[in-house]
């Protein structure tokens, strides 16, 4: 409800608190469901990569660790979720004396938790062969463990995070797939150009940056020409 004052001073609404708390609601309502869609949707071809199973078998179908931390910061935002590492226990250290080399097991829980309190948690495994250096066997593995347990917890969300790769139809013929062409813009994405006199930042066409680039490698060209 609108209003004014005796003074003429216009009064902003008021709303009680049961009004306030429904809108709330509504409003997270929409954005949950909006969130929920968006999970559903399955991934492109472009976050798809392959490699040899165990024993050089069939070919494993996965998504980089880099992939699914961009598009989980795209996805809640970059400060709309976190992971942290619940346990990491070392599985078994093995030191062969006759090559000198180890082989190194480590094993951690992840969770991911979003703002609103909602996570998920996981396990991560890491494992090296035939290392010739003990720490350095434990740095890669326990990397790798929070990694892929990152990865694992992050599935729990929905297909867009990696859980449709659990669906072997959809695996085997997303990898059929040709990946589309990236544009320029695509590339270019954070690509700014500094103006130190206004201390302001423009975007960049991909023409301009290609026009610079031509410009620059012709003067270099000139240069070693006339040397």
């Amino acid at each position: 409800m609108h209003g004014t004052s005796s003074s003429g001073v216009l009064q902003a609404p008021t709303f009680s608190s049961e009004q306030y708390f429904r809108h709330l609601s509504e409003e997270n309502a929409k954005k949950t469901a909006a969130l929920q869609v968006k999970l559903e949707k399955k991934l492109g071809p472009e976050y798809i990569s392959q490699r040899p199973g165990p024993g050089g078998g069939m070919k494993l179908t996965y998504v980089e660790g880099w992939k699914i931390i961009n598009l989980a910061n795209e996805v809640f935002g970059f400060n709309g979720w976190s992971s942290n590492v619940v346990s990491m226990t070392t599985d078994f250290i093995d030191f062969n004396e006759q090559s000198q080399r180890y082989t190194v097991g480590v094993s951690a829980i992840i969770r991911v938790t979003l703002r609103d309190g909602v996570f998920h948690e996981d396990v991560g495994y890491g494992m090296l062969e035939n290392s010739k250096s003990k720490g350095a066997a434990l740095d890669k593995c326990k990397k790798e463990a929070v990694t892929d347990g990152v990865k694992r917890a992050l599935r729990n969300f929905g297909n867009l995070l990696g859980n449709c790769l659990y669906d072997k139809q959809y695996a085997q013929e997303i990898v059929k797939v040709k990946v589309p062409p990236v544009s320029d813009r695509e590339f270019l994405h954070i690509c700014v150009v500094m103006d130190f006199v206004g201390d302001e930042s423009h975007d960049v066409s991909p023409s301009l940056i290609r026009a610079s680039f031509i410009e620059d490698q012709n003067l270099r060209n000139e240069s070693l020409m006339s040397a």
